[in-house]
């Protein structure tokens, strides 16, 4: 009978545990193993993601019905895209005391005034990683600061086949208007013209548009530059040093300015589990938690109370923590509006297709 017992209660238990699942739909590279297990041990739940590489990706899953998600990891245009389209949940702040734990200075920004519907996770920027030996080597290391190292073909009839790009229109068109002296927010059909011809004339010396796997593809050697974002490069130069790799991978900002991703937690109005989802984004805020955000995956990090844990040698990194020069050449993409979308979406398939 006692055995019977023991097997009714483990059966249950496990069964409990199967029901307390938190989903969250998250980037590549933005939650540590460690991090990830430490908070199911905390709140005696599973915790299952599932990842995307793009923040069109993730909106048009979501808008096409995709069920299941509780939270959500949207930079602040795609923040704004949620609320107007009334997916996300707003917050119970009274359910977040860690919120306290937050820089003021990334509260209250402009794609969700009071952080109604948003806490902000992490920031990242745009820019350029770059295999330094085989850049100097080519004698294009010194176009390594300007986004000519991607869009010139001059510098790139060197390197040809040996870039990547990151499969985003945002982030792309924004490198290319920033390159052409635009705003990376502009949408003048004239300034989407010209940065639609600069791509499609430094296309044929890319490699690929890959979201997925340039860290893995710059760690080795296979490719020289990659368009990507900021930890990832972290995680690429990191990589490459402990492997031992005969070069080194190098990353900066960019001249012409770069874009800075403020990304955030967004529980999602259908959201099976939502608390779970306080649960998680509670921990998160816990200033020691939310260090491992940049000392394991190389992010920069908007909790104030995360700072005296955050490792010196990266907190000096300007492409992670950008200085105040830096930060004026720094632009937020903004949300479009629905024929904005569409054209700009046009464009990107003459892109993709040419």
């Amino acid at each position: 009978m006692k055995k019977l017992l023991l097997a009714l209660a483990l059966a249950s238990s496990a069964n409990v545990f199967a029901a307390d699942t938190l989903h969250l739909y998250n980037w590549n590279n933005y939650l540590s193993d460690a991090t990830a297990k430490r908070f199911e041990a905390a709140c005696k739940c599973k915790l299952v993601q599932d990842y995307y590489g793009d923040n069109e990706e993730m909106l048009a899953k979501l808008a096409a019905g995709a069920k299941g998600y509780d939270i959500v990891v949207p930079t602040g245009f795609a923040v704004q895209t949620l609320i107007n389209q009334k997916a996300a949940a707003p917050l119970d702040k009274s359910k977040l005391p860690n919120l306290k734990n937050m820089d003021p200075g990334y509260l209250n920004a402009f794609f969700d005034k009071g952080n109604q519907y948003s806490v902000p996770y992490a920031f990242t920027t745009t820019l350029l990683g770059y295999n330094e030996t085989q850049l100097k080597q080519a004698g294009v290391l010194d176009k390594a600061n300007s986004w000519a190292l991607i869009f010139d073909p001059a510098v790139l009839a060197k390197i040809k086949g040996k870039v990547t790009v990151l499969d985003s229109q945002r982030e792309l068109m924004a490198a290319a208007l920033m390159y052409l002296g635009k705003s990376a927010n502009s949408t003048n059909p004239a300034d989407w013209q010209a940065a639609r011809d600069l791509i499609l004339k430094a296309k044929p010396y890319w490699a690929a548009f890959n979201n997925q796997s340039y860290i893995k593809q710059l760690t080795t050697g296979n490719i020289w530059v990659a368009f990507g974002y900021s930890n990832d490069m972290f995680q690429a130069q990191a990589d490459a040093k402990k492997a031992k790799r005969p070069f080194s991978i190098g990353f900066s900002l960019q001249k012409e300015g770069n874009t800075l991703s403020l990304d955030n937690f967004v529980v999602l109005k259908d959201a099976p589990r939502k608390d779970l989802a306080y649960q998680f984004i509670n921990f998160m805020l816990d200033g020691k938690n939310a260090s491992d955000l940049t000392n394991e995956m190389g992010s920069g990090n908007p909790n104030a109370a995360a700072k005296p844990f955050v490792k010196p040698e990266i907190a000096k990194v300007p492409a992670i923590f950008p200085g105040k020069a830096d930060v004026a050449r720094l632009q937020q993409l903004q949300d479009l509006n629905a024929k904005q979308r569409r054209d700009l979406n046009r464009i990107w398939s003459e892109i993709k297709l040419k």
